[in-house]
């Protein structure tokens, strides 16, 4: 069988994935220090500031020089999305559908390039980045399918059962026209290409407003979309500061929806200001999760080990889906214990375009101290260190921002179990059974991903009770992160995200449409 790249398939690639990426490593390395721009109304346009990006792994290599959008850049923006609005609305849907399979096509062509500019950028190990890029290209290829498979959600219904006339009736779903998306910097490609790709599949213009951490991203995906050929002002790409631009692209009132993914705090201010105006506009926002595993007594500890581990310290934990609390019974607990930490202590920590690195630097010095700060209260309230904890700032390491892989047992109201620390931390907590686990792992505002290690009927007992949009049961490839596009959709209950639809789903992309009713007598 054909090699197919997923967060679940990554562990073991074969050796031209490795030669490929390296050789392009090459390439990408010899042309840093670059200006790059915006790209406003077909244009790449100079940011009215710059932003300095250099890699987190180490922090004295200037990455390139990127466009950091103004006020008036925004809407401008905005203003050659509402241009380009009827007439892309406008085009057919066959045409929509080839462009985005072309820029799914020039992410594929590229995508060891992208993957390098993405691990020197946000951090992550080779494996992580390319998946990230071939993620982004499923996108556009999977909303395409989904576009077309629905005929463009234009159906026929029975006409009136009137005596003297014919009157003909259908369901026609409609863009809303200009749609801001605004994406964060962990996975700056993938989850600012997926709903961009929704948006302009479905006929609705784009802003997309992308992370001052992560510039390089957003501007790598707007030159594929550029190179794809869409008209000027269809897609507009801005990096800027979500104070001011970011605050500013939500509430224009020529914006007629928004997806979001980030902090519930500014998810809920975003759905609150679109409630707000004179007519409520739609926001589709992913806003994070404090995920639970749960192990008992009849569960396999070396898969469960092996999942664990994956979700708690892949990518430094710097995922919404990272495993964070860990619930286990008591019986089982030391054994498990005793694996987590084998695992942890052999998780290779550098620089992340090393073949051998798992864990490389998280994204910013800001991410660093809080981590001293949380391992600080991990010392606290009870609470012990069982590995980990520390910062690393000796040798190479102290040009970057390296953190170890931290596991720690604390009593279950620790302050930190309800906290989203989006690092390598991972708290742990014995229980007598998995009735109280579950109402654990339910008690919080969030529920985006959930795991369970099991017999067969307590992980169907856990899929009953538990309150997450995402579970993954009895799973070594990831106890809570992995989803992929066509194999596994991926949305929040409760606070983690505000519409109870999934990305990647059957029921993603008419979100991004209107329903219009139309009768025609004849």
């Amino acid at each position: 069988m054909t090699f197919k790249l997923t967060y679940a398939t990554m562990f073991s690639p074969p050796e031209q994935m490795h030669a490929a990426y390296e050789a392009a490593l090459q390439q990408v390395r010899a042309a840093l220090g670059q200006s790059h721009h915006l790209f406003i109304g077909g244009k790449d346009v100079p940011g009215a500031a710059g932003i300095g990006k250099f890699n987190p792994a180490k922090t004295a290599e200037l990455l390139g020089r990127f466009g950091r959008a103004s006020l008036a850049q925004m809407n401008a923006a905005v203003a050659a999305a509402s241009a380009a609005r009827e007439s892309w609305q406008n085009t057919p849907a066959a045409q929509r559908i080839a462009l985005s399979r072309k820029v799914a096509a020039l992410i594929e062509a590229r995508v060891y390039h992208i993957a390098a500019a993405l691990t020197l950028e946000v951090g992550k190990n080779r494996m992580e980045a390319l998946g990230e890029a071939q993620e982004a290209a499923d996108f556009f290829t999977g909303y395409a399918e989904d576009f077309e498979r629905n005929g463009g959600y234009d159906r026929a219904l029975p006409d009136d059962p009137l005596k003297d006339f014919r009157s003909h009736n259908r369901s026609v779903m409609k863009p809303y026209g200009v749609w801001a998306v605004i994406s964060p910097f962990n996975f700056p490609l993938a989850l600012a290409g997926g709903p961009v790709a929704a948006a302009l599949v479905t006929g609705n213009c784009v802003v997309l407003k992308g992370s001052v951490e992560t510039p390089w991203a957003g501007r790598l995906l707007a030159n594929c979309i550029r190179d794809a050929g869409y008209p000027p002002g269809v897609f507009n790409y801005l990096a800027g500061d979500g104070a001011d631009v970011g605050q500013s692209l939500v509430r224009h009132p020529d914006i007629a929806g928004v997806t979001f993914t980030g902090s519930y705090e500014v998810g809920m201010g975003i759905h609150r200001a679109l409630l707000a105006g004179a007519y409520a506009k739609p926001c589709i926002a992913e806003m994070g999760g404090k995920n639970a595993c749960i192990v008992t007594a009849g569960g396999d500890l070396d898969r469960a080990a092996a999942g664990i581990a994956r979700s708690a310290f892949g990518m430094g934990g710097q995922k919404c889906s990272a495993l964070s609390r860990l619930y286990v019974e008591e019986a089982v607990a030391d054994a498990l214990i005793a694996r987590l930490q084998q695992r942890a202590a052999a998780l290779r920590i550098d620089d992340p375009t090393l073949r051998q690195t798992d864990l490389g630097p998280v994204v910013a010095a800001v991410a660093g101290k809080k981590f001293e700060d949380y391992c600080a209260q991990l010392q606290l309230n009870g609470s012990n260190l069982l590995h980990g904890g520390q910062r690393l700032t000796q040798g190479n390491f102290a040009q970057g921002h390296f953190v170890t892989p931290t596991l720690a047992e604390a009593p279950v109201r620790h302050p930190l179990f309800a906290h989203e620390m989006f690092l390598p931390i991972l708290m742990l907590a014995r229980v007598r059974d998995l009735d109280q686990a579950i109402g654990l792992a339910n008690d919080t505002p969030l529920g985006l991903t959930a795991g369970c290690y099991g017999t067969q009927a307590e992980v169907e007992h856990f899929a009953r009770k538990i309150e997450a949009g995402v579970i993954y049961l009895n799973r070594p490839q990831g106890a809570t992160t992995g989803a992929w596009p066509g194999y596994q959709a991926f949305a929040g209950w409760k606070g983690s995200g505000s519409t109870g639809k999934a990305i990647g789903s059957f029921y993603y992309l008419p979100q991004y449409l209107r329903e219009q009713s139309q009768t025609v007598v004849e």
